[in-house]
């Protein structure tokens, strides 16, 4: 068991089974000491955790945990194609929020994710990131996230 896995286990977590794509394209890529992931969506088991705009539907920290759920799934892509041993820190997120108007704590939303990438990774865990705001999201979630890591 890496240190990675030892984490998420201490956090109570286990990564779930990589999301099959909706459309053309794979969950994660690597290219050279780079890994790419596909934007995830906050599925668990099968199913979005939750629907509708951040600040409508959608409450703050509900969208938080989305965020989260969609880092999971992120870190699951990455094991699923080189392993979590292979990684050596995250480089970036971009985190997209379906705001409805008026809406500006698309920051606080993506913490979710930037948070459990730090308690999973530790300082390999910090990074660059975007948090964006955007009209609307593949099948109503309220947030997607990609990310970069860099990998042995």
């Amino acid at each position: 068991m890496t240190q990675w896995e030892k984490n998420l286990a201490q956090l109570g977590l286990t990564l779930p089974p990589v999301v099959a794509p909706v459309a053309a394209y794979i969950p994660a890529i690597r290219t050279g000491s780079l890994v790419y992931t596909s934007g995830q969506l906050p599925f668990v088991d099968g199913q979005l955790s939750v629907t509708g705009k951040v600040g409508a539907e959608v409450s703050l920290e509900q969208a938080n945990e989305a965020a989260r759920l969609c880092a999971l799934n992120a870190i699951a892509a990455v094991h699923d194609l080189v392993g979590l041993d292979a990684v050596v820190r995250i480089v970036k997120v971009v985190g997209f929020v379906a705001s409805a108007p008026g809406f500006t704590d698309q920051p606080q939303v993506i913490n979710g994710a930037s948070e459990l990438l730090g308690a999973v990774f530790g300082d390999a865990g910090v990074h660059a990131r975007s948090a964006v705001g955007v009209a609307e999201l593949p099948r109503n979630t309220p947030v997607e996230v990609e990310l970069i890591a860099e990998v042995r």
